[in-house]
């Protein structure tokens, strides 16, 4: 099957799922979207081409963006691929695309370096507020003059205008981490 064919048996599948979703037999819809229903059944069955004009009709009749319904699909947008930052002990998997609502990214994190992120002079500061929980393993938690453990099953949040660092402690460890535009930035990027 070529990309083409793959971007058009996608689209009549999602044409037909959410006409169905939506409980609307094929005249229903194709009187919203100004088409004959065998034009609508010659379309979702493939026996006809989707004309652009029609593609429009259909995606305002199902209140949907073009794009939405058109968009293609590959293995990118199921599968979440690791990035290893060997230098600083750190693997990410971001587990929203790209910023989720009002910025907030949602990480796991894979700290196996008890040196990760700064020493304890060069305490990272930003704007907002971290939050994570510790999957496995034991956090180091540095916030100005304090240090605290952080342990499976516990969560923390610190605002992040406090000099801060997260390290591993006593071998790898596992977080799942809320953060904001600021966070992002601090923590998903280390320095070079």
């Amino acid at each position: 099957m070529t990309q083409e064919s793959d971007v058009d048996s996608t689209v009549r599948m999602r044409i037909r799922g959410l006409r169905q979703a939506r409980g609307w037999s094929l005249d229903n819809l194709a009187e919203r979207a100004f088409l004959s229903p065998s034009t609508l059944s010659r379309i979702e069955t493939g026996h006809r081409r989707i004309g652009l004009d029609q593609l429009i009709s259909l995606a305002r009749a199902l209140d949907i963006s073009l794009d939405q319904l058109v968009e293609t699909v590959n293995d990118d947008d199921v599968v979440i691929r690791p990035r290893c930052d060997e230098r600083h002990g750190l693997t990410t998997w971001p587990l929203n695309r790209g910023s989720g609502s009002a910025g907030i990214t949602v990480a796991k994190m894979r700290i196996t370096d008890e040196a990760h992120g700064q020493g304890a002079d060069q305490l990272a500061v930003h704007p907002g507020t971290d939050w994570f929980t510790v999957l496995s393993g034991t956090i180091t938690l540095i916030l100005g003059e304090r240090t605290i453990q952080v342990e499976t099953g516990q969560a923390a949040e610190f605002s992040t205008m406090i000099p801060h660092a997260i390290k591993a402690h006593g071998g790898p460890a596992e977080i799942l981490g809320i953060l904001d535009r600021d966070g992002r930035r601090a923590h998903l990027h280390p320095p070079a």
